[in-house]
């Protein structure tokens, strides 16, 4: 599929999550078959372009692929001059916040809580749509369902942002009043799909090639993006490739190629917050790998009690090494609760 001019290697995205979706982790994840991936939001505030966190997110130096920003805020303009500030540091894609349900985000009027506001909503695409196009620059969204239940507004919001100039909408099948909670729906993701001829992506609960496979099937979309399931787990791409392209699981892998591929992560980790906070930083990425091996948990606690990279690395080498002794792969795993299909639009 193609956003705007750029033509996709395949229909499997990294979906933008702050605090994990940082460019070290977009490229493994795009190594290891994501045919996309979105960055962490990047403030519109102009006052915060020059703090360190900013400057991270807007670092894209060595990435590979097309390289996709996600913006928040809540002014046109701003929203407009953050999107070109983003084209000049290196983004090729522009994508709006509008899915994001966090309380610090929701709580100033950004993120799902723009659904709220239509008019607003409009004004805000708009705005971006029309700083992009000169510059040849594809508009990207990512919404919610709605802001609650009795409020779902996503497919007449859709066909409005078609018309202002997205090209590529992103719907995560829960409202904001949900959260991360319950089950994602995923029958409002097919009308969105119904309602505009752009392409539309799923995204929501996507934990398997199973699942993968079934959500494409309920909501005609166009591509699926995956969140939590690929905080680490990056491998899930190339699962569901695999799994769609042949009809068969691909074997869980080495234990050997996980060790090399966290240790690379965690050495690009280091290049990019320097060693004090990519040590610190680096632990959640190094929990959510090991918390279902065997001796995870214990693992985790001691990888707590570490403060320079030269330990984290050599811990993580001797924990898949120990590893190594007890298996050749890491165990399958059982086929997720989640795998069960919501295509209803009520709890």
């Amino acid at each position: 599929m193609n956003i705007g001019p750029y033509l996709l290697p395949n229909a499997y995205f990294v979906a933008p999550m702050a605090g994990v979706t940082d460019r070290p982790f977009r490229q493994l994840c795009k190594r290891l078959g994501a045919g996309y991936a979105v960055s962490e939001m990047v403030t519109s505030r102009p006052d915060l372009l020059a703090s360190a966190k900013t400057s991270r997110r807007v670092n894209h130096a060595g990435e590979t692929g097309l390289i996709a920003v996600q913006i928040a805020g809540t002014e046109p303009a701003m929203m407009a001059d953050a999107a070109r500030y983003n084209i000049d540091h290196g983004a090729q894609v522009i994508d709006i916040n509008m899915g994001c349900p966090a309380k610090k985000v929701c709580n100033k009027w950004a993120g799902s809580a723009l659904m709220q506001d239509e008019p607003l909503a409009l004004q805000i695409v708009e705005a971006v749509a029309q700083a992009c196009a000169p510059l040849g620059v594809p508009v990207t969204l990512k919404m919610r369902t709605g802001w609650d239940q009795a409020h779902k507004n996503a497919v007449p919001l859709a066909r409005a942002f078609e018309q202002a100039g997205v090209q590529m909408l992103t719907v995560h099948g829960r409202t904001r009043e949900q959260g991360y909670k319950g089950q994602a729906e995923y029958a409002t993701i097919a009308e969105v799909k119904s309602a505009v001829s752009i392409p539309v992506v799923a995204n929501g609960d996507i934990d398997s090639p199973h699942k993968a496979r079934a959500v494409l099937d309920a909501t005609g979309a166009d591509a699926i993006m995956i969140g939590r399931a690929a905080q680490g787990r990056p491998w899930i791409f190339r699962e569901i490739a695999h799994f769609l392209g042949t009809g068969t699981l691909l074997a869980p892998p080495l234990v050997g190629e996980v060790k090399h591929l966290m240790l690379d992560h965690l050495q690009d980790h280091y290049s990019l917050y320097g060693e004090y906070l990519g040590v610190r930083t680096a632990r959640k990425h190094i929990g959510w790998y090991v918390k279902a091996l065997p001796g995870g948990d214990v693992f985790c606690a001691h990888m707590n009690t570490l403060d320079d990279g030269a330990q984290q690395l050599a811990a993580v080498a001797y924990f898949f090494d120990a590893l190594h002794e007890r298996m050749d792969r890491l165990p399958a795993r059982a086929t997720p609760e989640g795998n069960r299909l919501n295509l209803e639009k009520t709890p």
